[in-house]
């Protein structure tokens, strides 16, 4: 059995426990010594697994996100690397960071034939020709598109006229160049499409919209349909 196939075992074997499990038992269960299971446990906390206890007291695993460790075939290494460098040059600075993170917890679990595919960088992110010069924190867009909140904005056209417009965001389109709030705009009251350059200042507002953000993404994806039938 792989390192990797172990630890995903480990995981596995957490997960099906409600309560902390000593780390003989765990041993013994996974059928290595005591000493390499620490190191495994170790090996998971470093990778983002919210494991708490110590030796002589039992571990357990808390809920919450855990990307497990797997295998991937070069193919897919492929398709990692190309997504995360995409978002490291393309995202906000907390994507970015976040995308970078990702790719080294994803090589400390992967066979060094592959960490070598991965180091080797022949597949880049080209420059896109257009640079957008948002000044908004992303992070706020996002959180207020989980949190169903409405936004207030003030928004300069392609005329370059300025306006504010309260707005009920519920998705981020990515795109080589730039990046597009979709929302129901109250001033417009349809769907419109907000470029995040054009956005001079946001600000959150703590109430809820009035609708649900998955009834507003269908409402979109009609809208969207509609204006792709032939006439």
């Amino acid at each position: 059995m792989s390192r990797a196939e172990r630890l995903l075992d480990l995981i596995e074997e957490f997960r099906r426990r409600r309560r902390a499990v000593s780390g003989r038992d765990l041993a013994q269960v996974m059928g290595v010594s005591i000493r390499t299971l620490y190191r495994d446990i170790a090996s998971l906390r470093a990778l983002g697994a919210d494991i708490e206890g110590e030796a002589g007291v039992g571990y357990v695993l808390r809920s919450g996100f855990l990307l497990p460790p797997v295998m991937f075939t070069a193919e897919e290494v492929d398709a990692l690397v190309l997504g995360a460098l995409w978002v490291a040059d393309k995202g906000d600075a907390l994507l970015a960071e976040a995308a970078r993170k990702a790719m080294a917890r994803l090589t400390a679990v992967m066979p060094i034939e592959l960490v070598d595919r991965v180091e080797a960088q022949y597949v880049v992110v080209g420059q896109s020709e257009h640079s957008d010069q948002e000044t908004i924190n992303m992070a706020t867009v996002r959180q207020t598109i989980h949190r169903e909140h409405k936004l207030l904005i003030n928004y300069c056209d392609a005329k370059g006229v300025s306006s504010g417009r309260v707005i009920w965001p519920f998705m981020l389109i990515y795109f080589n160049g730039g990046r597009l709030i979709s929302a129901w705009c109250e001033l417009r009251n349809s769907i419109r499409h907000f470029r995040t350059d054009r956005i001079d200042s946001l600000l959150e507002i703590s109430s809820r919209y009035p609708s649900r953000r998955h009834a507003l993404i269908k409402l979109w994806r009609e809208a969207e349909t509609c204006a792709n039938l032939d006439k």
